[in-house]
C-alpha cells in the first residue's frame, strides 16, 4: 500500500482551509476565525507526526514525495524534509496558529484576512519542503502576494507605501534568482537531454563542471534574492517600513519566518550548488553580517517607536545567523540554524507583545509609555523573559545560538585571519543588544505610571495561551539545546563535507 503523503498533507491543509473559508458567508466571522485556526492546528499536528516518523541520524531528505508534472522540461513536484529544514517546518507550523489567534481582534474583511493567512502558510511551508528548484521558486514567489496584501489592506497609515516597497524589493531579487535557475536548467540540458531542476543532481553532476567565474555569478544571482529577504545590510531598508505598517500577525510572520527563507536559501542552494563561490565569498558575507549586527543594534537603540525598535533588532539578529553560516563549519552552521528558530520565537514574541500593548494604549511611542508593570504585571513579566531571550541571557535560547555562532566564527578557516577580529566586533553586538533591550524594558515597564494607563486590563486567557508555547520553548531550548543540535547534525555535516570536497576538487 502506498505510504500516506504526510508532507503534502502538511503543505496543503492550510490551502484547503483557505478555500473553505472563501465559501463561508462573510458575516459568519466566528466560524471563519475558528476554521482558520483549526486548519492551521491540523497542519501543526501533522508536522509533529512527521517528526515522530523521522530517523534523525540519517542525513538525506526523508518522507520524500515525487511526482513529475512537466517531463518535457524535467520539472517535478518533489518535497522532503531533513535536519536542515525540519525545525523551520515545525517553527512555521507553530507560529501560524499563534498569529491567527493573535488576529482575533481583526474586524475588517475577516474572511479575506484569514484566507490570505492560510495561503501564506502554504507558501512558507512549500519553501522549506521543496526539493526541486522550480517548485521552490514557485512557492517563494507565492508568499509575496498574500504578504503584500496583508500589509497593504490591514496595515497602518503608510501601509500602501510599505506594501509596494516590500513587493518591489522582493520581486527585484527574485528576478535575478529566476535568471539563475533558467541558466542552470540550460546548462543541464546537454547532460540530460531535457534539462532538470533537480538540485541534488545538479550538485553532484553539474556544479563540478562549472567554471569558478560561472559559479560566482550564479551565486550572486541567487544570493541577491536571499540577501534582500534576510535582510542583509545594505538591502534591509524595506524591513522597518514593512514591520511597522504590517498588522501584528504580519509582523510576526515576517520576523519569525519570511526572513528565515533568505538564510535557508543560502544554506540549501547557494552552499550546495556553488561550493567554490561559497568559500570565495564567505568573508565578504561575514563582513556584511558584522556590519548588520552593529548597525541594527545601534539603530534599535535610537528608536522611539516600540515596534520599530523590534524591527531593527531583526537586522542585528539575522546578522548573527549569516555570520554563523559564513563560518562554513559544523558549529557555526548548526548554531545559525538554531538561531533562526530562536529569533523566530523571541522576536515573534516581541511583536506579539507590541501588538497586545497597542490594542490597549493605541500608541507605541516610548515617550507616552512607562510604569506599566504596576498596571500589567503579567504582561511585564512575559516581556522581561522574551526580552532577555532576545538579548541572549544565559539559560535562555538566544544565548546558546549567539554564543556558539561566535565560537564557530572564531575558529572558521573559511574566514581566515579575519575570523578573530570579526568575532570580537560581533561580540559587541551582544553588548549593544543588552543596552537597547534593557532600555526598552525600562521605558515601557518602569517609572511613574501615567494616569490614563491606570485602568488597563492585563493579558487575558487568549493572550496567555498565545505566549505560553513561546515561553516554554524559549526556556526549553536554553536548557536542552543538544536535542535540537542532534537532529540537524548529520544533514549539516553531509552538506559541509560535500561543499568542502567540491570546492577542493575545483582548485
Amino acid at each position: 500500500m502506498r505510504e500516506f503523503p504526510i508532507l503534502t498533507a502538511i503543505l496543503m491543509t492550510p490551502l484547503v482551509g483557505a478555500l473553505l473559508i472563501l465559501g463561508l458567508p462573510r458575516e459568519r466571522t466566528r466560524a471563519i476565525r475558528w476554521t482558520a485556526l483549526g486548519f492551521s492546528l491540523i497542519s501543526l499536528g501533522l508536522a509533529l507526526v512527521a517528526l515522530a516518523r523521522l530517523d534523525l541520524s540519517r542525513p538525506e531528505p526523508q518522507l520524500v514525495e515525487r511526482w513529475v508534472w512537466a517531463p518535457a522540461i524535467g520539472a517535478s513536484y518533489t518535497v522532503g524534509v531533513d535536519g536542515i529544514s525540519l525545525w523551520l517546518v515545525l517553527l512555521t507550523a507553530l507560529i501560524f496558529p499563534l498569529a491567527l489567534a493573535a488576529s482575533w481582534t481583526i474586524e475588517e474583511r475577516v474572511k479575506e484576512y484569514m484566507a490570505l493567512m492560510l495561503a501564506l502558510e502554504t507558501g512558507v511551508l512549500g519553501v522549506f519542503l521543496s526539493l526541486d528548484l522550480l517548485l521552490f521558486y514557485i512557492f517563494w514567489e507565492f508568499t509575496l502576494v498574500p504578504m503584500t496584501l496583508l500589509i497593504g489592506i490591514w496595515g497602518g497609515p503608510r501601509r500602501v507605501y510599505a506594501a509596494v516597497k516590500f513587493f518591489l524589493y522582493t520581486m527585484a531579487g527574485s528576478v535575478f534568482m529566476l535568471v539563475a535557475i533558467v541558466a542552470l536548467w540550460l546548462l543541464s540540458r546537454p547532460l540530460t537531454g531535457t534539462g532538470t531542476f533537480d538540485p541534488q543532481w545538479m550538485a553532484a553532476r553539474l556544479s563540478p563542471l562549472l567554471a569558478p567565474e560561472v559559479q560566482r555569478w550564479l551565486f550572486l544571482a541567487f544570493g541577491l534574492a536571499f540577501a534582500i529577504k534576510v535582510p542583509m545590510w545594505p538591502f534591509h531598508s524595506w524591513l522597518p517600513d514593512a514591520h511597522v505598517e504590517a498588522p501584528t500577525a504580519g509582523s510576526v510572520i515576517l520576523a519569525a519566518l519570511l526572513l528565515k527563507m533568505g538564510a535557508y536559501g543560502f544554506l540549501r542552494w547557494n552552499f550546495t550548488l556553488f561550493p567554490a563561490a561559497a568559500r570565495e565569498l564567505a568573508l565578504p558575507i561575514a563582513i556584511l553580517a558584522v556590519v548588520a549586527i552593529l548597525y541594527g543594534a545601534l539603530a534599535s537603540y535610537a528608536q522611539e517607536d516600540f515596534k520599530r525598535l523590534v524591527a531593527f533588532s531583526s537586522v542585528s539578529h539575522m546578522g548573527f545567523v549569516m555570520l554563523g553560516l559564513s563560518a562554513l563549519n559544523p558549529l557555526g552552521v548548526q548554531a545559525a540554524l538554531l538561531q533562526m528558530v530562536n529569533h523566530g520565537l523571541s522576536t515573534g514574541g516581541l511583536f506579539l507583545l507590541v501588538g497586545m500593548l497597542y490594542e490597549r494604549t493605541h500608541t507605541r511611542d516610548f515617550r507616552e509609555l512607562g510604569g506599566l508593570w504596576k498596571a500589567l504585571p503579567l504582561y511585564g513579566g512575559i516581556l522581561m523573559v522574551v526580552g532577555f531571550s532576545s538579548m541572549g541571557l544565559p539559560g535562555l535560547n538566544g544565548f546558546v545560538g549567539e554564543f556558539l555562532i561566535l565560537l564557530g566564527a572564531f575558529g572558521s578557516t573559511a574566514l581566515g585571519a579575519a575570523a578573530p577580529a570579526l568575532t570580537v566586533l560581533a561580540a559587541f553586538g551582544v553588548v549593544l543588544a543588552a543596552v537597547y533591550i534593557l532600555t526598552m524594558i525600562l521605558r515601557v515597564l518602569h517609572g511613574p505610571l501615567p494616569e490614563r494607563w491606570r485602568g488597563l486590563p492585563d493579558l487575558n486567557g487568549r493572550e496567555l495561551a498565545i505566549m505560553a508555547p513561546l515561553l516554554a520553548l524559549i526556556v526549553f531550548i536554553g536548557l536542552y539545546p543538544h536535542l535540537f543540535f542532534a537532529a540537524m547534525q548529520a544533514s549539516v555535516q553531509q552538506t559541509l563535507a560535500a561543499l568542502a570536497g567540491a570546492a577542493l576538487a575545483m582548485r
